[in-house]
């Protein structure tokens, strides 16, 4: 199956991928955030697990898009 790594789909699964990574980011630094005040501990996961969650299910997303259209190995 030939590369296509300059479609649209490519640089769509490509974006996945990097937002996803981003929102894992920001669910990390928001737990930290709300960590650091002591009363928040049940917040500080909450928001963990569904920065995760989110994250990793965007990365995935793109990570199964960019391996159909034959551009990852």
């Amino acid at each position: 199956m030939p590369r296509m790594k300059g479609s649209w789909l490519y640089y769509l699964a490509k974006g996945l991928e990097g937002l996803g990574m981003v929102v894992v980011l920001v669910g990390v630094v928001l737990s930290i955030q709300l960590g650091i005040g002591e009363e928040e501990g049940f917040e500080s996961m909450k928001a963990e697990s569904y920065g995760l969650a989110i994250g990793g299910g965007l990365f995935v997303l793109g990570w199964l898009l960019e391996r159909s259209i034959g551009a990852r190995d």
